[in-house]
């Protein structure tokens, strides 16, 4: 019997495997869908405040529909501001291997608008039969990793993060195929969006370093300097012990608070084809920790 079935208020502590002590954990025995209890859902938002991304294993009767019925409970649904949805969907986005969807740099979705995703909801439709897994890292316990000094100067400091980006730098091993879909979807608008660098989670109170891939520049130095910074930053929230890493199986539902996490899919296998498609649930624009917001550029 499923955990919905008998209506419990909480999910019982042996219905989820945490993954590692500081991300990811694995809940068990339940079916996602539209009509699961309040109660229920919100305890699925409680294990995302605290693991930071959640996975689902075995999710075969979750189409289309299904997946958004769902991501509905968490919220309002968000399109991507560029990329075509599915369609007769309302906010789906597909990722497919074979159309350009290799999302294999660091990053968090959508930084380039001030009120990027708050969740993001990712199935696995396609899977290899060997690669294709995603890694996710906890920014939060990257931030409290910081020396105190470099915690007093991230939070001084703000980032212009856009969608128009250096790609052939980025990824050098991107196809054609990557390449065409890059300039004439993913940037078919152009965005710059200045943020903290270090934001207050509006809900665990917890201070995140915002970063990842759409970062462009970090305010008031020079491309050389802000890339040495960047550095410094990034790897941190990327270090080993920081991270967990998903092998995906067909029917398998990831669900991460975008707030608290980077992610990347690992490009590691070849021709074979890879689709996943993705729900966002709107967001609202990060705080500092001097009670500074984001602020778009263009």
């Amino acid at each position: 019997m499923t955990i919905q079935d008998q209506l419990l208020a909480t999910l019982p502590d042996a219905d989820v495997l945490p993954l590692t002590p500081r991300i990811g954990a694995e809940i068990r025995n339940i079916r996602l869908s539209g009509d699961l209890p309040d109660s229920l859902v919100d305890q699925i938002k409680a294990r995302i405040a605290l693991h930071k991304v959640v996975f689902f294993r075995g999710q075969h009767d979750l189409d289309d529909a299904g997946q958004e019925a769902f991501a509905r409970r968490l919220g309002a649904l968000v399109p991507h501001p560029t990329q075509k949805i599915r369609d007769a969907s309302e906010a789906i986005l597909e990722l497919d291997s074979d159309h350009g969807g290799r999302a294999d740099q660091w990053h968090t979705d959508v930084t380039f608008v001030p009120d990027y995703p708050r969740y993001s909801v990712l199935r696995g439709v396609t899977i290899p039969a060997v690669g294709g897994d995603t890694v996710w890292a906890n920014t939060a316990t990257a931030f409290n990793d910081l020396p105190a000094p470099l915690q007093q100067l991230a939070e001084s400091l703000r980032a212009v993060h856009s969608n128009a980006y250096d790609y052939a730098a980025q990824r050098p091993r991107a196809t054609e195929v990557d390449r065409k879909h890059y300039e004439e979807v993913f940037r078919s608008t152009v965005f710059e969006t200045e943020h903290p660098l270090v934001h207050v989670h509006p809900e665990t109170g917890e201070k995140n370093i915002l970063l990842g891939s759409f970062v462009q520049r970090i305010k008031g130095l020079d491309r050389f300097e802000s890339a040495k910074l960047y550095e410094v930053f990034q790897n941190h929230v990327t270090s080993p012990e920081n991270t967990v890493r998903w092998r995906w199986q067909e029917g398998d539902v990831a669900i991460w608070d975008n707030r608290a996490t980077q992610h990347r899919a690992v490009n590691d296998y070849g021709d074979a084809r890879r689709v996943v498609r993705r729900v966002t649930i709107a967001g609202t624009a990060p705080v500092g920790a001097d009670g500074s917001t984001s602020k778009a550029i263009r």
